[in-house]
Formats: C-alpha cells, structure tokens, sequence
C-alpha cells in the first residue's frame, strides 16, 4: 500500500475540503491523517493530507485542479526519505547531534554528503561512513567559491540543504540555485540579535532568556521564513560565552525539530512565515 502527502496551499473558498475527499473518495484512496488552516487576514487555505492506496498521479491532481481555484498549488509527495545535503563549517555540535541522529534512525533523510570549507570535520563525518568533501575559499572570490560549492551540491541532487553552522553569507545566486530548500540555525531568538556574534550581543542587553531559530534561507540575512525557536534562560550572571554554551543544546533541538518538520512535509511557506500543519 503506497503512502502519500498531499499539500494544498490555495485562496479559501466554500466546500473545498468536501471536493479534495469527494476526488480522494472517487479515486478509492483512503485519508490516513488530515490537518487544515485558514488564514482569515489573507483568506488562505492549507491542507495536508496522508493518502493510501493505489494512485495515478497524473489523473488524481488533474481531478484536483478541476475542483480547486485556479491559482492552487497542488504537491503530492511519496513518503519517502530524502536526499539531504550538509553544510559545514568548523563547530561540530550542530553536526554532530544530526549525524548521531540520522545513524540511530530518527531523521528521515538520506544524508548524500557534508560539504564544507573547511577541514576540520574530515574525521568527525567519516566515522559515519558519509562522503565528505572540502572546498576551501582561499584565494577565491565569493562567486567563484560558490560556483564550486553549487557545482559539488548538485551532484548529489539534494531536496533539501542543512546549513549546519556553516559560517558563509550566501549570495542572492547560491539561494536562488536552491530555493526553498535551504535550512540554516541562527544562534539566536529571531529577529533579534542578527548577524555576528548575537550571544554577545544578547549579553550586552541584559536579556533573561537566549534561544535558536531555524529558518529558511532567503537573500535577506536571518530574515527569512521562521521554522522552529526554544529558548533557555539565563540570568545577570552568565557571562557571554556561557550564555553561547548554553544556546548551543538549544540550537541542536531547534535545528533537529526544523529539520525533522521538512522531512515530513509538514512546512508551508506564506509569505515572510511558515505555517506548520
């Protein structure tokens, strides 16, 4: 029995759920799970939806079309891992907790390759049996670099990119090659405290609690697209380097759970924000 995801991102309407089942129903398939959103300020309907059965893709989403407004975008998705890439850097605890994870199972993912810029993480990837691959910036220019980057990332044609503290500024070029496809973990509680060094920042302003934001990577630095955030709390006596060793525990869970949320199909994107069904 095959599994699918259903995804309707459309302009709400009367009776739009009767006629996405009415079509399900006509073409025997069974509802497995259901869950539905409207957002009122922009009349914006959200569906996701696991389907069972046998399924002929092109027949059940051109019946779909026929019953949906005309601007709908219809995803079906068969439930299956998918092809991850990772982007490093030099920190391991990020990367560490998602390969720990993926080996005991809980990501479902098909982690392809890491890619990094720097060295540092050979011995750590390849005690997980994953291909790692170094592409140094030294001596390149910011587009070439990324010509190498993109050209390397492409072989393993990824659905989705991790950025894993990799600590590079993409360009409007590198997002768009990958657009809606790349994860990045901020340490920090979005949208404060953006750019370099936040938990210093933070500390400057006193805050009583410091947190991890995973997000979409779009042209506008850590503004894109909010996914997951937790936070921890923290008092007048931490010092900025202790506030940073207690944000790394929560930016491994922010990341995960962000991680875990596209895995599964789970993520909207309307407008500048997710919705999570």
């Amino acid at each position: 029995m095959e599994e699918y995801t259903l995804l309707i991102d459309t302009e709400d309407a009367k009776g739009l759920v009767y006629n996405i089942s009415k079509v399900l129903f006509a073409n025997n398939l069974n509802i497995e799970q259901n869950a539905e959103y409207v957002d009122s300020e922009t009349n914006k309907f959200f569906m996701r939806t696991i389907i069972s059965g046998k399924i002929s893709r092109n027949i059940l989403l051109k019946e779909l079309k026929e019953v949906l407004p005309q601007n709908a975008e219809i995803r079906l998705n068969k439930k299956a891992k998918k092809d991850v890439v990772i982007l490093a850097t030099k920190e391991t605890h990020v990367l560490g907790d998602l390969l720990i994870r993926y080996i005991d199972g809980e990501l479902n993912a098909n982690i392809k390759a890491v890619v990094a810029n720097h060295e540092d993480l050979r011995d750590l990837v390849e005690k997980f049996g994953i291909p790692f691959t170094c592409i140094s910036a030294d001596g390149l220019s910011r587009e070439d670099h990324e010509d190498l980057m993109i050209a390397k990332i492409n072989e393993y044609e990824p659905e989705l990119l991790v950025l894993a503290k990799y600590m590079r500024i993409l360009t409007p070029k590198f997002v768009k090659a990958f657009p809606k496809k790349v994860l990045n973990i901020h340490h920090s509680f979005l949208p404060a405290f953006i750019g370099a060094n936040p938990y210093k920042q933070a500390h400057e302003r006193g805050v009583k609690i410091i947190g991890a934001t995973a997000h979409y990577v779009t042209d506008d630095l850590d503004e894109g697209p909010i996914i997951s955030q937790d936070v921890v709390r923290v008092d007048h006596s931490y010092s900025w380097q202790e506030m940073r060793k207690a944000g790394r525990n929560v930016e491994k869970i922010v990341l995960s759970t962000a991680f875990q949320l596209l895995l599964d199909d789970k993520v909207f994107v309307h407008g500048n924000k997710t919705v999570i069904l």
